[in-house]
């Protein structure tokens, strides 16, 4: 069964990162990966929640950050553990996988560290910021599937890498985000 999963798996890396390709992605997606790129965002989310919510902010940005290492470290230990090959690394695999980025980590590939911790941040914010983006606040789940999705397009990842650092961030995110809605919520500063 497992052997049929993983069989799987390497046939739609190959779709995705052989197959489903054109030259604006190509340019696109190994950019959206970058920290530079996201970076901005999640600066200007946390001076968004220190502008509207005060001290609540504060925290917000703490439990954030928190957020965000918890996924990172224990998305780092199931790589160590499963020791799972990159597709960029793998001898047979990365002489027919399309590899768009310059350096391919030594690290193993199972979880994917951006897709635990784009997708903690998102569910995170969906849950918490939730009241202040009303119906945009599914776009925080767009941001981290395109980010994932670059992962495994770049030539970095397997889909179940990605899917399993998703799902490793979701829990991370649910678990931290109703922590904080139960204990602190963010409520805007009333004007004395």
């Amino acid at each position: 069964m497992l052997e049929s999963i993983l069989r799987e798996d390497l046939r739609l890396f190959f779709h995705i990162n052989g197959q489903w390709h054109n030259a604006f992605l190509d340019a696109l997606l190994p950019f959206v990966r970058e920290p530079y790129v996201w970076a901005p965002l999640y600066l200007f989310l946390g001076l968004f929640v220190t502008i509207n919510y005060g001290w609540k902010g504060l925290f917000w940005i703490l439990f954030f950050l928190l957020c965000f290492g918890v996924s990172d470290q224990a998305s780092l230990y199931l790589k160590g553990a499963v020791g799972r090959i990159r597709p960029c690394r793998d001898p047979v695999v990365s002489h027919y996988a399309r590899v768009l980025v310059v350096y391919c980590p030594m690290s193993g590939s199972f979880t994917s560290n951006h897709a635990a911790n784009h997708f903690a941040l998102a569910t995170f914010c969906f849950i918490t910021l939730k009241s202040a983006f009303d119906r945009y606040a599914w776009l925080f789940f767009a941001w981290a599937a395109i980010v994932a999705y670059a992962q495994i397009y770049v030539g970095v990842h397997y889909p179940l890498d990605v899917l399993g650092g998703a799902l490793l961030g979701i829990l991370i995110g649910l678990l931290s985000g109703s922590f904080f809605q139960r204990r602190i919520r963010l409520e805007p500063e009333l004007a004395s």
